[in-house]
């Protein structure tokens, strides 16, 4: 399970730099009404930028995204008014159309560390993993020690299932900000996908210091216990987490546990208490089928209500998921 931790926060105070210009501005003339030399005057639509961050900042969302568009339309250059409007977008939920702004500023100013790292953003939450990727890149060439691009990009190398990309960055966000329990748990969710679960549950159990428990953090944690052969540890995790949020995949993993743990009949209520809960879920379809062919190879073979049952949940399982090799090879051998 990948930690999808996209942090969107935006570094800049555009209201506060942009007032800048505004006082130079308001010193470049002479009482005789002659410009001063050397100083510029702000670039068109910077007023309307301005008057933008004002209207965002009380909430005018719509007022806002109008000033900032009057703004490019006056000046198509503006970096910033870009910027404004695809903040604007992402804020909406418009994703498509923030990237296309956000886009568009980065290719105005390619040495623009917001543009570049928020275009990454807008790319990411449109699943367009790749190329989120490659502005993330752009946008830490500039700023190579940035936590939130590094902690994105290493989500999303994880994405695209490429956990040995993701390891340098998640060690770096994690050395830039140790308390931060996001990058921990990514960075766990990266040695897990590296098949390093002591080091993965080493940080599970820092970002659980860190941050507010979730069910996947638990799962994920719980997974890693049970890998290391943890298994008591994992049944405790996953009684957390049905504590918490209870749901298919979370009583299918308990059941697991107690299979490893020899408890048939913990393992048996909890697979059909994740089938309750989804019937749907073919992990537990599985998980129950295994049980009852024990059954049936306990049984020295005479119990051949448990054997069709096993047979009827396998085949069950392979309507929903085909991809099961493991299943058909049990299936072909007790049908």
């Amino acid at each position: 399970m990948v930690f999808e931790t996209l942090r969107s926060s935006r570094r800049l105070a555009p209201l506060a730099l942009l007032a800048v210009p505004l006082a130079l501005w308001a010193c470049t003339t002479a009482q005789d009404g002659r410009a001063r030399p050397g100083i510029r005057p702000p670039a068109p639509g910077t007023y309307a930028v301005i008057e933008g961050r004002r209207r965002e900042a009380a909430g005018d969302l719509d007022s806002a995204l109008a000033s900032f568009e009057s703004a490019i339309a006056v000046n198509p250059e503006l970096t910033v008014a870009y910027l404004g409007a695809g903040d604007i977008y992402r804020r909406k939920g418009n994703f498509q159309a923030a990237e296309e702004k956000y886009g568009q500023a980065a290719q105005l100013e390619p040495r623009n560390f917001d543009a570049q790292y928020l275009h990454g953003l807008s790319l990411h939450l449109l699943n367009r993993i790749a190329e989120a990727v490659r502005a993330y890149l752009r946008a830490l060439a500039i700023r190579p020690y940035d936590v939130e691009a590094n902690l994105n990009v290493a989500t999303a190398y994880l994405q695209m299932g490429e956990p040995d990309q993701a390891l340098v960055y998640g060690i770096r966000a994690v050395r830039m900000n140790g308390q931060s329990g996001p990058a921990r748990a990514n960075l766990g969710a990266i040695y897990a996908a590296l098949d390093n679960h002591s080091a993965a549950v080493a940080e599970y159990q820092q970002a659980a210091e860190l941050m507010e428990l979730t069910p996947e953090l638990l799962l994920n944690m719980a997974d890693s216990l049970s890998r290391l052969g943890r298994h008591d540890e994992a049944i405790n995790t996953l009684d957390q987490v049905i504590r918490i949020k209870p749901s298919a995949i979370a009583f299918e993993r308990l059941g697991a546990a107690a299979f490893r743990m020899r408890d048939y009949e913990t393992a048996i209520e909890s697979f059909q208490q994740a089938l309750s809960a989804d019937r749907r879920h073919y992990p537990a379809m599985n998980g129950l089928a295994v049980c009852h062919l024990n059954e049936y190879l306990w049984s020295e073979q005479r119990d051949d209500k448990a054997r069709q049952e096993a047979v009827r949940l396998m085949r069950e399982s392979l309507r929903i998921e085909e991809n099961q090799p493991r299943i058909v090879e049990l299936l072909r051998r007790y049908n």
